[in-house]
């Protein structure tokens, strides 16, 4: 039984739907722009109030948490109340975030902070993107799966460039970037305000707060290579996070916030350029590369960070990104294929749900290791963990028309018109 109902959401032209498209997708970008914003910040903490590397860690452990709940709580409420509402709520929680960081001086209010933009991600994750995805153009046909799955790396690598930039030249170093970002989201609150819902309220909002995990019986068979896929790539940008800042200044010897931010951004930038090209491919096949592409970043990560060779980093980690972008842009198709509106938010939630436990669990773990162990042990052990998921999606990886036993051309649009 359906749990959304479709809303009319364009005239006979097509405007709203175009409007609601480019609404939910600068939303979705303004609100990662907001989460990077924050990276290029962690040396500035860890210098004027003492910060470690654990308690950063911490930052991103609270946050990646706090998204994984509110998925798990509310990743289908968009499907009964609107995409609408849950886009606005995830907004207007990123704002209380954005505020909360004006003030940091304690490593408390920095977890607080972060931990009410991982609230109000969790939610913009499952409704924003669904949102996205309801109207995205019919054609090109891969725009729907890169749109959805790369907007996110394409708001982290701008959040973190733009404030890289102004932490190092602009005025207010530790305030503007918030400024700037809660300017972004209110702007974004008044499009989602003016632009038509694609889902109908119907009744079970209560009921689907319950936490539970469903995807369609359709996706089941891909979910193992999803979780590789999702959780190699995901810890490793919680690696970026939580670590990078530290490793930049120790190993690669740097202190500009700048260069911090590029750095971050290489990972998540190619991301969002490298995704186009999966459409060349059917899902398992740019799973496969992608994954290929991942793992040989990351051993010239490793060879960078043992050699101190800050432009062999650069490199490697944009290899990384691109081969991230790949892989997670054919998972989405792979997860999207045949999908019908009421699936897209439980699958997105399931996608962002796995992401964000990769960014959890290994940061988590990283974190107290990092007592003990050096920041190059540290990375090695993401690295390896790289390469057994690599190793993984080569010799299982499948497409969705094997798994449902349909055959569909790896051209054909993968989600339905809205």
């Amino acid at each position: 039984m359906r749990n959304a109902a479709s809303a009319p959401n364009e005239d006979r032209h097509g405007r709203p739907s175009r409007l609601a498209f480019l609404s939910a997708l600068l939303s979705l970008t303004a609100a990662f722009v907001a989460v990077g914003s924050t990276i290029p910040l962690f040396n500035v903490y860890r210098a004027e109030d003492g910060f470690t590397n654990a308690g950063i860690s911490m930052t991103v452990v609270a946050y990646s948490a706090a998204t994984i709940s509110t998925l798990l709580v509310l990743g289908r409420l968009s499907n009964h109340v609107g995409r609408r509402p849950a886009a606005l709520a995830s907004l207007g929680l990123l704002l209380l975030g954005c505020l909360v960081l004006l003030n940091v001086h304690h490593i408390d209010v920095l977890i607080g902070g972060r931990l009410l933009m991982g609230l109000g991600a969790g939610l913009a994750s499952s409704s924003l993107t669904a949102y996205v995805v309801d109207t995205a153009p019919a054609k090109p046909t891969w725009l729907a799966s890169v749109a959805s799955s790369q907007t996110v790396m394409l708001g982290l690598a701008v959040g973190a460039i733009a404030s890289g930039a102004l932490v190092q030249f602009g005025p207010w170093p530790r305030d503007l970037v918030y400024l700037i970002s809660a300017g972004l989201l209110l702007v974004s609150t008044v499009l989602i305000a003016i632009s038509p819902d694609t889902v109908a309220p119907v009744p079970g909002a209560w009921r689907s707060l319950r936490p539970t995990v469903r995807v369609p019986a359709r996706v089941r068979p891909l979910l193992a290579v999803t979780a590789a896929v999702l959780l190699s790539t995901w810890a490793t940008g919680a690696f970026y996070q939580a670590f990078v800042p530290a490793l930049v200044e120790n190993q690669l010897r740097t202190r500009s916030p700048l260069v911090l931010g590029l750095v971050f951004a290489a990972y998540m930038a190619p991301s969002a350029l490298g995704a186009p090209l999966s459409g060349r491919f059917a899902p398992a096949g740019a799973q496969r590369i992608g994954m290929a592409g991942f793992c040989a970043g990351w051993t010239g990560i490793i060879a960078a960070i043992a050699t101190g060779a800050l432009p062999l980093f650069i490199a490697a980690t944009i290899v990384a990104g691109a081969g991230q972008g790949i892989a997670i842009s054919g998972t989405t198709r792979g997860l999207l294929h045949t999908g019908s509106q009421a699936d897209r938010a439980p699958v997105f939630a399931v996608v962002y749900l796995l992401s964000y436990t990769g960014a959890t669990v290994p940061g988590l773990i990283s974190g107290q290791l990092s007592h003990s162990l050096s920041l190059p042990k540290i990375a090695l052990g993401y690295g390896a963990s790289a390469l057994v998921a690599t190793l993984f999606t080569v010799m299982t990886a499948r497409n969705p028309q094997t798994a449902t036993g349909r055959h569909e051309a790896p051209a054909q649009r993968t989600v339905p018109s809205s």
